[in-house]
């Protein structure tokens, strides 16, 4: 479950813009905005690699429901700062909620993908593909949702209506979720992220969260801009990157799933297809192409089918070679991985934002896209190349077998006789 303006989805706009200006009225300035807004991938990042570490420590299920738990709170909490006087103690406050609000989604989500593949170990991606289509919902429904109560009662509602859904949520996990018991594993964060194949796998899952990080404060402006669409139907141009993220996810974990050998491919071309649709959203002006709002839109929905195609093999090709490399198959590991992948999707939550602002501003929409695009395709072509040298090892000639058997034979024939 996400609160409003969490940095960990292609969601469209307008949690983090309304608490912008909100905290604009309130007397911050651009530069505590900023670090108010930083703060949470730094400790989601932070959070993300605690969590996985000692989850079998803390207890998956206690972690889970802890994090649902201090979430809702949080979440109830952004809707009545309003109320706090402005100053010091306001800005306080909203470091204090937004840190909260990253450790605790870093807790919850850490834990629930554990969970998830701890009880279906022979579908991962299937089942992480079908999580993403309550994402997909979620990402549709709530900015209408959010601006209808917004409408209608005002600023605290929304986040007090959507708050008290979540905490609602925890009894039911405590009375469905199971308690997984297992002793702490030997391996750590480093040896996972030294793997080679874990390290590109990490870029690749970093250059995929940096674009949709990327599109949250950019394309918008981009698109009222352009093309002088009425506010109210900026939400609308994400709509097809949402529903086709949702509807692809799950289709794409079932295919890795039923063919594991395709989930490597899966992953590069997807991270390439992602790459042209950057250099196609201004479009780059070195293409000569005109930009329009039906191609626009038509990118986005490629965009979102390949992300979908990306982002989901990551997490069992990592856990894969975790077990290749001796990792012990456990819940010890799950929460290694888990982990990891929401370590490397915060960074690149930040990083997008951050590096897409300050590209829009100085060289515009068009070029900004085509650079953050240079991301996804260089993480592409070098986990292509790995994969090529992988295959290539594996299948060595079995006339080198052969040979190197005969040769080992006739140099210990001598000392035979």
């Amino acid at each position: 479950m996400e609160a409003p303006g969490d940095p960990e989805s292609p969601r469209p706009p307008g949690g983090d813009r309304g608490r912008r200006v909100r905290a604009e009225k309130k007397g911050a300035s651009n530069t505590v905005i900023g670090m108010i807004f930083g703060c949470y991938a730094l400790f989601n990042l932070l959070a993300s690699l605690a969590f996985g570490k000692y989850l079998v420590h803390i207890g998956a299920k206690f972690m889970f429901v802890a994090g649902m738990f201090v979430s809702g709170g949080v979440t109830v909490l952004f809707g009545v700062l309003d109320k706090v006087p402005e100053g010091p103690i306001f800005i306080a406050l909203c470091f204090l909620v937004r840190v909260a609000d990253a450790i605790s989604f870093a807790a919850a989500i850490t834990a629930s993908f554990s969970i998830l593949v701890k009880a279906f170990p022979n579908n991962v991606a299937t089942v992480l593909g079908s999580l993403e289509i309550f994402s997909g919902l979620g990402l549709v429904l709530g900015p209408p949702l959010g601006g209808f109560l917004y409408q209608s009662f005002g600023y605290e509602v929304p986040f007090i209506f959507l708050g008290c859904v979540v905490l609602l949520m925890v009894p039911l996990n405590m009375y469905i979720l199971p308690n997984y018991e297992a002793d702490p594993g030997e391996h750590s964060f480093w040896k996972l992220i030294t793997l080679p194949k874990v390290a590109l796998i990490a870029f690749v899952i970093n250059s995929l969260s940096a674009g949709l990080g990327f599109l949250d404060p950019t394309l918008s402006l981009f698109v009222l801009e352009k093309f002088n669409l009425p506010a109210g139907y900026v939400g609308l141009v994400f709509l097809g990157l949402a529903l086709c993220y949702a509807i692809s996810s799950p289709l794409f974990g079932l295919l890795s799933d039923k063919m594991p050998h395709l989930r490597k491919w899966l992953l590069v071309f997807g991270s390439l297809i992602t790459a042209g649709c950057y250099m196609l959203l201004g479009p780059v002006p070195v293409l000569h192409i005109k930009s329009q709002l039906w191609l626009l839109v038509l990118v986005l929905v490629v965009n979102g089918v390949s992300a979908g195609m990306s982002i989901i093999p990551t997490f069992p090709e990592i856990l894969s070679c975790a077990y290749e490399n001796g990792f012990e198959e456990g819940l010890s590991t799950l929460g290694l991985v888990s982990g990891l992948f929401g370590a490397t999707w915060s960074v690149g939550a930040f990083l997008g934002p951050t590096l897409g602002g300050f590209l829009y501003e100085k060289i515009g929409f068009e070029w900004a896209a085509a650079i953050q695009g240079l991301l996804p395709l260089t993480s592409g072509l070098a986990m292509g190349l790995y994969y090529l040298l992988e295959h290539s090892r594996k299948r060595r000639p079995i006339s080198q077998d052969i040979l190197g058997t005969e040769e080992e034979r006739t140099a210990l024939l001598p000392n035979e006789i």
